[in-house]
């Protein structure tokens, strides 16, 4: 019985991974005409061995339902060349290929998400409603959308360019006024608008600007749980993050407010501030320690500048909601500090706090072995300088000898 467990078993896993292949240098053939969804990865890259598990997942899902996206793994450090040739810079990068066509995926390493990427940018940027129980589908199955609703226009013609920049992070979709919901109301025809929050909000070219632009500010929830992901992809962006950094582990009254009063700014004054800060929490500080090199207590609020690794922080301790919004008024007005930054001498701080963060986190694990790592290259500097002026001394102490004995030498034949 145990055999044939352990049969089962075997069999279970070689049909999982047979759903993933291992690619090699002719995959640019195979590219041309089928799409792919490809981890890059290195041995070496403890992240990717975390996320190869999750992979093989990834590729029975997909086969399952029916996706005609090809599931793949490239080992960098054999096939150096996709390095340059897809833009790597970090591990595991996940991209979704075909032909000319490369989007990178940069969501949260889950296999809901990647699946949920996949089949996003599989299909066409803009896709179709054709019926009301099309669009309460839609609703119902995604909690962020776009929408472009109308017939031909210049505005279709931009929303299409936004939908092909941004397809990657949510859905885009058209439809016709007459499948609209019918509590749904519209002053004007073409519009655009997003479903998001329970509710939804339309473009106004006058006051919104640019589309794309407008997209990028509204592509996520108005408050929402942050992570180092979600931050990352906040650095390619314009708006401020303002978030309240909670213990998860340890809810105390203070934290709960703290989140009440950020959800509340972001919902109730949406008008006055959505266009430059994004809102939301985050459980823990150690990502934050990490970027503002120090220690913040929590609860506390901080608003963050990714694009530039700068922040604030608020002068005095936030009681009510009113010294939030005050809070934030000073960081519009310019008469609160933005401290950090990303100079040249913020920049070899910040080098070394990951050097001496990451000597700590050794020393915890393993305090001999980091010794011993800390140690011999100072050791073998020593050596090193000392062998040089030693040399250097037995030099000049020959000299010194050859003088000697040629003034001797000299003294004799006279």
């Amino acid at each position: 019985m145990t055999r044939d467990f352990i049969f089962s078993v075997l069999i279970l896993a070689t049909g999982v991974s047979a759903y993933v292949e291992e690619l090699d240098g002719r995959f640019n053939e195979y590219r041309e005409n089928e799409p792919w969804l490809v981890q890059f990865y290195a041995p070496w890259c403890e992240y990717c061995k975390t996320l190869d598990a999750m992979w093989y997942d990834v590729g029975a899902e997909l086969k399952s339902s029916g996706s005609p996206v090809n599931v793949g793994k490239m080992d960098t450090s054999v096939h150096a060349s996709a390095v340059t040739e897809f833009n790597i810079h970090g591990y595991p990068s996940i991209m979704l290929i075909k032909g000319e066509k490369i989007l990178e995926y940069r969501g949260p390493r889950t296999k809901d998400g990647i699946v949920d990427f996949t089949n996003r940018v599989a299909g066409p940027a803009v896709r179709a409603l054709t019926s009301t129980k099309l669009f309460r589908r839609a609703a119902g199955r995604h909690s962020l959308f776009f929408v472009y609703i109308g017939g031909k226009s210049p505005l279709k013609v931009r929303f299409h360019k936004a939908a092909a920049e941004f397809v990657t992070y949510t859905y885009f979709f058209s439809a016709s006024e007459e499948v609209l919901p019918q509590e749904m109301r519209l002053q004007k025809i073409p519009s655009v608008a997003v479903f998001k929050d329970g509710t939804y909000h339309l473009y106004n070219e006058e006051g919104d600007g640019n589309l794309s632009a407008w997209v990028d500010r509204e592509r996520f929830p108005s408050y929402l749980q942050m992570d180092s992901f979600t931050l990352y992809q906040m650095g390619e962006r314009s708006k401020l993050v303002a978030l309240a950094i909670v213990d998860a582990r340890n809810p105390t009254t203070q934290s709960i407010r703290y989140k009440a009063f950020m959800e509340s700014v972001a919902t109730e004054y949406r008008d006055h501030y959505n266009m430059n800060f994004q809102f939301g929490y985050m459980n823990g500080n150690d990502y934050i320690n990490g970027f503002i090199m120090g220690e913040l207590p929590m609860p506390s609020f901080i608003v963050m500048n990714m694009s530039i690794d700068g922040y604030y922080l608020p002068r005095r301790k936030v009681e009510k909601i009113e010294d939030l919004l005050q809070f934030l008024k000073s960081i519009l007005s310019g008469r609160s500090e933005l401290l950090g930054g990303n100079g040249f001498l913020r920049q070899m701080k910040r080098l070394y706090y990951r050097a001496r963060e990451a000597i700590k986190v050794s020393y915890t694990a393993n305090g001999s072995l980091t010794c011993l790592f800390i140690t011999l290259p100072v050791a073998v500097i020593c050596m090193i300088v000392w062998g040089t002026c030693t040399a250097v001394k037995l030099g000049d102490e020959k000299a010194a000898d050859g003088r000697r004995k040629g003034t001797s030498k000299a003294k004799k034949e006279d």
